[in-house]
């Protein structure tokens, strides 16, 4: 197992990382969160877990062991691959997610994209006791705090920066992909942040 991967950013992507290790490139499946914080020529340590199928394998990248820890306790459960599972980790904090099982918020685990009613309720069931309790900020914390993780155009904007877009153009993407947000909130799920930087970066590529 790749435990985890340390050098240089030679390149961002809006869902990969490559990280120099040794003068060989690795490409590191991250979520928007933990690619805001890389900086292209800056150094980087994610811990990572390989995910070996037939016909690739896959290395994902965390900001830390305990994300990876989350990420590899979710696919404990029928159903959930490394995609839901980044997806979920994409969505909320590993303290939110703890936090959902434990106090069994079926719409903190609708609002992950794939995620409907009957899905919750069934991996609520499956994981409820695998995660344990929030180990951070969120301990006896309730309910609707479960969404309080960074505001997504914090998350958003971060993600553009990271990616080396001025300050400037990742405010005018945001904006331009505020719609979008303010419908998920109306329908009451949590703005699907991979998909809104999708978008983002879809407007910036269209004005240059």
């Amino acid at each position: 197992m790749i435990a985890f991967v340390s050098g240089p950013v030679a390149a961002l992507a809006t869902t990969t990382a490559v990280i120099e290790v040794g003068g060989i490139g690795m490409a590191v499946q991250c979520t928007p969160r933990t690619l805001a914080d890389l900086r292209l020529g800056g150094q980087a340590r994610l811990a990572t877990s390989l995910v070996v199928r037939e016909d690739s394998l896959t290395l994902y990248g965390f900001a830390d062991d305990d994300e990876r820890q989350v990420f590899e306790t979710l696919q404990t459960a029928s159903g959930v691959g490394p995609r839901l599972a980044q997806a979920m980790l994409a969505t909320h904090s590993p303290d939110a997610l703890r936090l959902a099982f434990s106090t069994g918020d079926e719409k903190a685990l609708m609002a992950v994209s794939g995620i409907g009613k009957k899905g919750a309720q069934k991996l609520l069931l499956e994981l409820k006791d695998k995660l344990g309790g929030p180990v951070g900020a969120h301990i006896g914390q309730q309910g609707p705090v479960v969404h309080a993780a960074p505001d997504w155009r914090e998350q958003l904007q971060a993600a553009l920066i990271g990616l080396g877009y001025a300050s400037r153009e990742a405010e005018e993407a945001v904006a331009a992909v505020t719609p979008q947000a303010e419908a998920a909130v109306a329908g009451g799920t949590r703005p699907p942040v991979p998909q809104l930087l999708r978008a983002a970066l879809q407007t910036l590529n269209r004005t240059r």
